[in-house]
């Protein structure tokens, strides 16, 4: 017997206002999802839409939570992700762990790539999914020192610091 799909829905999947299949898959998502869709408008009718078809809204654990800010900061994108995007990483960690058969709906390449660390699916929406997985670090602007560590100003010169990608690996299209 083929097991049920779950699609973790992040915001830019509801905000798609695209059809989503209920046959033979469940939809859930976070309450930061939902407290990103305000009263109102097109996009909040399509969100109670899903929520009257079966969508789910379920919480990560705080332990997923903390291995996903983990892992999101040694591939240094934790300032790119909010804290609806780790809720999503996380309940898709946490899923990944008790065997389900799950795959994120998002557009965020941030997202998709630290899913893509670790190995949990994910489909893009609107957009191609990412092609290559990047680890992000800090280089000065100034004196042009390299920092692993997530500075903001550096500690040599006191120059901002900017994101670079210091290492990138082609994405295995097996999603």
């Amino acid at each position: 017997m083929k097991k049920l799909e779950i699609y973790i829905l992040d915001t830019s999947a509801i905000l798609s206002g695209k059809p989503l299949d209920f046959e033979d898959m469940q939809i859930v998502t976070t309450q930061g999802v939902s407290d990103e869709l305000k009263p109102g408008g097109r996009d909040y009718q399509n969100f109670q839409f899903l929520r009257e078809k079966g969508l789910v809204i379920l919480a990560p654990s705080l332990k997923a939570m903390a291995k996903i800010k983990e892992i999101a900061v040694e591939t240094g994108d934790i300032d790119r992700l909010s804290n609806t995007d780790l809720e999503i990483l996380s309940l898709a960690y946490e899923l990944k762990k008790d065997d389900k058969n799950s795959v994120i709906l998002t557009d965020d390449f941030s997202i998709q790539n630290v899913a893509e660390y670790l190995k949990i699916r994910y489909e893009g929406i609107n957009q191609s999914k990412i092609t290559k997985k990047f680890k992000w670090t800090c280089r000065c602007q100034g004196c042009g020192k390299k920092f692993e560590d997530n500075i903001k100003v550096c500690p040599i010169c006191g120059a901002e610091t900017k994101k670079i990608v210091s290492s990138e690996e082609n994405v295995n299209q097996r999603m």
